[in-house]
C-alpha cells in the first residue's frame, strides 16, 4: 500500500472531524476547512491507488 493512500485516509478522517465540529459548533470556517481537507485526502488516496495499480500490487 503507498504511504500517499495512508496519508489520504488519514486526511479524510481529520477533514470528516473537523467538518462535523464545525456544523455542531456553527463554525462555517472549521466546517469549510473540514470539508477541503476531506477532499484534499480523498485526492491524496486516489494518487495512492493509481501508484498501486503502476506497481502491480
Amino acid at each position: 500500500m503507498d504511504k500517499d493512500r495512508i496519508k489520504g485516509s488519514a486526511n479524510q478522517a481529520k477533514g470528516a472531524i473537523k467538518q462535523a465540529v464545525g456544523a455542531v459548533t456553527g463554525d462555517a470556517k472549521l466546517k469549510a476547512e473540514g470539508n477541503a481537507q476531506k477532499t484534499a485526502g480523498k485526492i491524496q488516496n486516489a494518487v495512492g491507488g493509481i501508484k498501486d495499480a503502476a506497481r502491480g500490487k
